[in-house]
C-alpha cells in the first residue's frame, strides 16, 4: 500500500475520531455515522429495537418476549428417511416453498471435513466422491408451517466441508466446499473445493462439480437478478481470501439447466474484487478501512483469475499483493434485487493475516450495488476488548463480534449469525444502524449458522452448529421488522 493511500485513509479515520458509538451492539447509529460517511444517508430500511432476551428454562435458546422455538432436527437423534441418523455440523441453509404436504423445504449443509460416524450417508445417486474422508454433503428437511419435521433425506453426499452457499432463482441450492483438498488416492478419490447444485425434490441429484466457479475455499454465493453473474466469497488465509464474480458468456442466462454448462472450467469468466482507493489503485486489504468510510461508495475493478481450477497454485495466490483486495474471513453472502451483501467476520488484535498497519475490527458488512458497480461498508463492528473476554462475557447481550452467515428478511433488514468469542447470538441489524440480539445460544459456545427466513415472514430457521440442531423460531416478527 502506498504512503499516499495510507495518508488518505488515516486522514479519514482521524476526521471521525469524535464519532461516538452506540452501546447496543457496539455499532455506530445512523445519526452518528453520517458525518464520517461523506454525507451519504442510508438507503436501507430501519426497524424497531428488539426487547431484552429472556433465558430459556430448558437451557437451549434465549429469545425476546413473545417468541418461541421448536427443534426441527438434532444430529444423532432425529432420523433420515433412509434410517440413518441426522448428520452433524449443520451450516448454511436455505428455505424454499414446500409441496402438497409440507409448507417449507430446507436444504442444509453439513460442514464435515473428514470421516465421521455422523457423516452424510452415501445414498446411491447422490455421491460425488466415494472416499471415506468425504463425509460432508447436504440434507433436505420437509417441515410444516410451525416447523414440525415431516421427513429428512440426503440431497448430495461425498463432498467435504460444506460451509455455506446460496439459493438459485429456480429453487435449488448451491452448496460450497470450504477446502482446497485434492485427491490423495485413499480417503479422497477426487479433487475438492468446488460448488455443487442440490435439488430438494427427493428425486433429482446431479453430484457434479461446477468447475466454472473455481476451486478454492468457497464460503457462500449469490446469483444476481439478471442471471448473468454469480458472486462468491472465499474464507482462506495465508494470504487472505477475496470476493469473486463469475460472469456468463455474452447472451447467456443462468437457468435450471446451467449445471451442465458450469461443469466446464473455462465456461464464462471468473474475476476477483479490487476496491479502489482515492488514487484509483486497489486497497490491498479491507482492514485498512474503518467506520470513517461507513456508507461511502467505492469504485471497484474486477481482475481475471488465470487458472480457476488451481492446478498448481491456489487461486488467491495467483494475485500479487495490491492487485486485488483481500480480507480476513470473507464469509456470508446474500443477494437482493439491487445488489449483494458480503461479510468479513473479523480482524482481531493478535491474529495473523491482517496487514501490520491494518486496523483490527470485529466484523464488516459490505453491499455491492449491481447498477452503480460500487461497494459500500454498511455495518462495522469496531475492535472491542469487551467482546473478547471469553467466559466473562458469556451472557453479554450487548457486545457482539464476528458476524458470519447473513440473510435478508422479507422486510429488507439483515439477520446475522455470530461466530465469535463467548456467547453466540443471532443478530438483527440495519445497515448504518445498530444491531440487536434476537437469540442467544444457552446450550454451549457453538456458533449459530444458516439463518434463513421463510418468504411469508412467519418462521426464522437457524442452526446451532455443534452438536447440530436446527431450530424454527416464530413470533411477532412484523412488529419489529415490518
Amino acid at each position: 500500500m502506498s504512503v499516499d493511500r495510507r495518508s488518505v485513509l488515516r486522514g479519514a479515520a482521524a476526521g471521525a475520531a469524535g464519532v461516538g458509538f452506540a452501546t447496543v451492539g457496539s455499532m455506530p447509529t445512523l445519526a452518528e455515522a453520517t458525518p464520517a460517511s461523506h454525507g451519504h444517508q442510508s438507503p436501507f430500511p430501519q426497524h424497531k429495537p428488539f426487547p431484552p432476551l429472556l433465558d430459556d428454562p430448558a437451557g437451549l435458546l434465549a429469545l425476546p418476549p413473545g417468541f418461541k422455538y421448536r427443534v426441527v432436527t438434532k444430529a444423532g437423534e432425529t432420523k433420515l428417511k433412509s434410517g440413518h441418523p441426522t448428520p452433524t455440523l449443520h451450516d448454511g441453509t436455505a428455505v424454499f416453498p414446500g409441496g402438497r404436504h409440507d409448507a417449507y423445504r430446507l436444504i442444509q449443509n453439513h460442514e464435515i471435513g473428514a470421516a465421521d460416524p455422523l457423516g452424510v450417508p452415501p445414498i446411491e445417486g447422490t455421491v460425488y466422491d466415494a472416499g471415506v474422508g468425504a463425509a460432508g454433503g447436504c440434507t433436505v428437511i420437509s417441515v410444516d408451517r410451525n416447523g414440525k419435521n415431516l421427513g429428512e433425506w440426503v440431497g448430495i453426499s461425498g463432498t467435504i466441508t460444506n460451509c455455506a452457499g446460496g439459493p438459485t432463482p429456480w429453487g435449488t441450492w448451491m452448496t460450497c466446499e470450504e477446502t482446497e483438498n485434492k485427491a490423495n488416492g485413499t480417503t479422497r478419490l477426487k479433487d475438492h473445493g468446488y460448488v455443487f447444485e442440490v435439488w430438494g425434490d427427493g428425486e433429482t441429484a446431479h453430484p457434479v462439480p461446477l468447475k466454472a466457479l473455481g476451486r478454492y475455499a468457497h464460503e457462500a454465493l449469490a446469483i444476481d437478478e439478471d442471471r448473468t453473474h454469480i458472486y462468491l466469497s472465499e474464507d482462506a488465509s495465508g494470504p487472505n481470501g477475496s470476493f469473486y464474480r463469475w460472469s456468463a458468456p455474452r447472451g447467456y442466462k443462468l437457468s435450471s439447466r446451467s449445471w451442465r454448462d458450469l461443469q466446464d472450467k473455462d465456461f464464462g469468466t471468473l474475476e476477483a474484487l479490487a476496491i479502489l482507493g482515492d488514487d484509483g489503485k486497489p486497497i490491498p486489504d479491507v482492514a485498512y478501512l474503518t467506520s470513517a468510510q461507513l456508507l461511502r461508495p467505492f469504485r471497484v475493478a474486477w481482475v481475471k483469475v488465470a487458472d480457476r481450477d488451481a492446478t498448481t497454485t491456489s487461486v488467491r495466490k495467483q494475485f500479487t499483493d495490491g492487485q486485488v483486495t483481500r480480507g480476513k474471513k470473507f464469509e456470508g453472502v446474500y443477494g437482493t434485487r439491487d445488489g449483494v451483501y458480503v461479510v468479513n467476520s473479523f480482524a482481531k488484535i493478535g491474529t495473523t493475516d491482517i496487514p501490520a498497519d491494518g486496523i483490527p475490527h470485529e466484523g464488516m458488512i459490505w453491499f455491492y450495488n449491481y447498477r452503480s458497480q460500487t461497494i459500500q461498508l454498511v455495518t462495522y463492528f469496531p475492535a472491542n476488548p469487551a467482546a473478547d473476554k471469553g467466559s466473562a462475557a458469556k451472557y453479554d447481550d450487548f457486545n457482539f463480534d464476528a458476524p458470519d452467515n447473513v440473510t435478508v428478511t422479507p422486510w429488507g433488514s439483515l439477520v446475522l449469525a455470530e461466530d465469535g468469542i463467548a456467547s453466540s447470538h443471532v443478530l438483527s441489524a440495519t445497515p448504518g444502524g445498530p444491531a440487536y440480539a434476537i437469540a442467544r445460544n444457552m446450550l454451549n459456545d457453538s456458533e449459530f449458522t444458516g439463518p434463513t427466513f421463510s418468504a411469508d415472514g412467519k418462521v426464522l430457521f437457524v442452526n446451532i452448529q455443534t452438536p447440530g440442531i436446527t431450530l424454527a423460531i416464530t413470533g411477532p416478527w412484523h412488529e419489529y421488522l415490518g
